[in-house]
């Protein structure tokens, strides 16, 4: 009985202190697993909707800027404990470094989202669309031009029936988002919803002066869009190409070469003769016409100065690589100009 009493007292003098050393040990830890990481840049992260806290948790842990999943998951619990009908909200969030667990963890809580912008320029393809929407984390370039080869008819009654995309009808500005909805489905509805109010109007109210249908007309706006640097040559250039459609002659465009080929030529490195004969209905070397659909996005002014074309007896032109073109009547004036320019940038 006294050996029992006896070992009974050593296991209490022998337990308090190491419940104490257990409880500094895990006190410890907590503080440590709760503080600010070395993460020293601004990061933005995104939370899509129905991700369990354990996954932001290691979301955010894999992004270096929390310290511990597993602190992350205890403080959770603890957040719902303490607002059962709280929840950690989806969107897109910038944090700042320096901030504790608990810190990051309130801004997903209370949803303090972050208000997003983009911009594409004129001139934009869905291709290169796809890869800033990626580059910028909002979503795959994949997503992206899946989304675009969903033709919403029923949404959009004006787009051109048979589309096998949206190329062109996207319309290249500036856009905001809230944080929380940031979705290739959103982003092409905000797009087409400005080519409606900006673009459409231009074209319902003009259409009576030319023969081109919506899809022709947003077509030769993205050929004059890809043709044209500065403003003041672009009505001149869809005079050339109207001039040369009316003629029945081959457009012969350098563009819907380089749309049909996914590449963009350069002053050291032009398109080659056997690309400018390569079979694609988008090549104006070979297909007269129009191609089948635009080749980028064009802008309102583009877009103006296809459906009002100048009067011009000028039916070809080469770039001077300045951003301006040498325009010419004849063939031979176009052959003599090409060679001018070519001399030029050999010398260079």
């Amino acid at each position: 009985m006294k050996v029992m009493q006896k070992a009974f007292k050593w296991f209490i003098v022998l337990l308090v202190p190491a419940l104490g050393i257990g409880t500094w040990l895990g006190w410890n830890w907590w503080n440590g697993a709760i503080s600010p990481t070395k993460h020293d840049q601004v990061t933005s992260i995104q939370v899509k909707p129905g991700t369990a806290a354990q996954q932001i948790g290691q979301q955010l842990e894999e992004a270096g800027i929390i310290r511990s999943s597993q602190a992350w998951s205890l403080w959770a619990r603890y957040l719902q404990k303490q607002e059962p009908s709280g929840g950690f909200k989806a969107g897109n969030y910038v944090i700042v470094p320096n901030q504790s667990l608990p810190v990051v963890a309130a801004q997903i809580w209370r949803g303090e989202v972050v208000e997003l912008s983009f911009t594409i320029p004129e001139g934009w393809s869905l291709q290169q669309m796809g890869a800033y929407f990626e580059k910028q984390g909002f979503f795959s370039a994949k997503e992206f031009l899946s989304e675009t080869r969903k033709i919403p008819k029923s949404e959009y009654p004006w787009l051109p029936a048979n589309l096998p995309h949206l190329e062109g009808f996207l319309y290249p500005d500036t856009y905001k988002l809230n944080g929380d909805s940031v979705t290739p489905d959103v982003v092409v509805r905000q797009m087409l919803n400005q080519f409606q109010v900006v673009a459409l109007p231009v074209y319902e109210q003009g259409k009576s002066k030319t023969d081109l249908n919506l899809l022709e007309w947003v077509t030769l706006g993205s050929i004059v869009e890809k043709e044209s640097v500065v403003p003041q040559e672009r009505s001149r250039i869809a005079g050339v190409f109207a001039s040369r459609l009316r003629k029945g002659m081959l457009l012969q465009t350098d563009p819907t070469v380089e749309y049909a080929l996914n590449i963009r030529q350069t002053k050291e490195k032009p398109l080659t003769f056997a690309q400018i004969k390569v079979a694609s209905p988008y090549n104006t070397y070979v297909n007269p016409g129009l191609p089948p659909t635009p080749i980028a996005s064009p802008g309102v002014a583009s877009l103006k100065a296809a459906l009002n074309p100048e009067e011009t007896p000028y039916l070809y032109f080469v770039a001077r690589y300045d951003g301006t073109h040498v325009f010419s009547k004849t063939l031979s004036e176009h052959t003599a100009a090409q060679v001018a320019i070519r001399r030029q940038v050999s010398a260079q």
